[in-house]
């Protein structure tokens, strides 16, 4: 398989830069103070047209906004990670939320999850219907797990799908959505496309054709031309850190699939610092949901991100465990991608002992066409995008891309 490395450093923040390599010795084993906090959030690996692109930097400069706005009013990363992803579910331009690609029965079933560094905590739902933003039903499930047990000593959910989700939704103050309200005239012309394909596939072909031409209509209609769950890692002033995901799920799917999006350890983790673990890490997935499920992705990189050197481990991360996975063998084509974060605190000598700095390495990688992604510090004036892609000529599923860069955190500590 081929790997293409492409680091990137005038893709970092506006905020005080260092050299990504140099700089691995300036971080130690220590619980991060990041002055104001970083996210980084991405609008979904798969295709990502040129005619559309300013679209989809547009949502991510918003979410990125709202997120780094929470930040800055002394929000935890948990609730900073979910302001970015209600601003990236309410587009119509993702695939999340509003504007959802519909299922096999022209409705809409979505997907979310959220975790919580500090606490550890992971919130869920799976399939949903009528709810505008899947990811305030999943932070809720989070919060209220947080509180301790039910009534009779009962264990709090952490995971609910369909109608049940839905219902425990409302009872916890969250409005309904007509799901019609929900769909988009993108999303429904799609639909339509995608329904008329189908049949046309059904009548041209009986028996194993038959479904080897349904199962290849399906590859091209949900592979790496389609876009897939949007997400977002942040990193508080705290140091804790967090990250969530949302997704629409594959385009004309069985109603009731649920996708990497809801799973744990396949949509998205985070992990703060500890005895075990030297940097506090957070990741987001993106892509086709089975494979991420098959392999946990969203697990297998944070656990990579403990390694010295970040963007040799992504990248080993993604070529052995998801491209080459055991677990994927038999696909001709593996999709996915990943955005990541991880910091630590930085004990080199500081101009002042009330001046405080972290480092915050923050990288994405995709084996799709494209991915969208948007990042920002809390000592940022504006939020930057990057629409990454694999160069002309790679296969999708078979290649993949990583950038990233470094951003050193400064402040004032009282």
């Amino acid at each position: 398989m081929e790997s293409l490395i492409n680091c990137t450093e005038e893709q970092q923040p506006s905020s005080v830069m260092t050299n990504y390599w140099s700089n691995q010795e300036a971080c130690r084993s220590q619980k991060a103070k990041c002055a104001g906090g970083f996210v980084l959030v991405h609008a979904g690996a798969g295709y990502h047209s040129e005619s559309k692109a300013k679209e989809y930097k547009h949502v991510c400069k918003r979410a990125c906004q709202r997120a780094v706005d929470q930040l800055r009013a002394g929000a935890l990363a948990v609730e900073a990670v979910t302001a970015a992803l209600v601003e990236l579910e309410d587009s119509p331009f993702t695939n999340a939320g509003m504007g959802s690609n519909l299922n096999l029965s022209g409705e809409i079933e979505c997907d979310a999850s959220i975790m919580d560094g500090k606490s550890l905590h992971f919130g869920a739902v799976g399939a949903i219907s009528g709810i505008k933003n899947p990811v305030l039903v999943a932070s809720c499930l989070l919060t209220e797990a947080q509180k301790g047990k039910l009534s009779a000593g009962r264990i709090p959910p952490c995971f609910l799908v369909g109608r049940g989700a839905h219902d425990w939704a409302v009872g916890h103050g969250i409005p309904p959505c007509p799901s019609e309200k929900m769909a988009t005239k993108f999303s429904l012309s799609a639909y339509k496309r995608n329904k008329r394909k189908m049949e046309l596939a059904e009548k041209l072909d009986t028996g194993q054709n038959q479904a080897k031409k349904r199962r290849q209509s399906s590859e091209n209609e949900n592979g790496s031309g389609c876009l897939d769950t949007v997400g977002a890692v942040v990193v508080d002033s705290e140091g804790n850190v967090a990250a969530a995901v949302s997704s629409g799920g594959l385009a004309m799917k069985h109603p009731g699939r649920v996708g990497q999006a809801a799973h744990y350890g396949c949509g998205c983790w985070a992990e703060n610092a500890c005895n075990m673990n030297s940097y506090s890490t957070a990741v987001s997935t993106s892509g086709c949901g089975e494979h991420l499920i098959r392999t946990m992705l969203a697990r297998e990189c944070s656990a990579a991100m403990q390694s010295e050197d970040a963007h040799q481990a992504l990248l080993e991360a993604m070529q052995n465990k998801f491209i080459s996975s055991p677990f994927l063998a038999s696909e001709d084509r593996v999709l996915g991608g990943v955005i990541v974060l991880r910091c630590c605190r930085c004990v080199e000598a500081q101009p002042s002992p009330n001046i405080q700095a972290a480092m915050v390495e923050f990288l994405w990688s995709h084996t799709t066409e494209s991915m969208c992604v948007g990042y920002m510090s809390a000592q940022d004036s504006k939020a930057k995008t990057h629409i990454s892609r694999l160069p002309p000529g790679t296969v999708p599923g078979q290649s993949l891309a990583i950038e990233g860069g470094v951003c050193r955190l400064m402040g004032i500590v009282d």
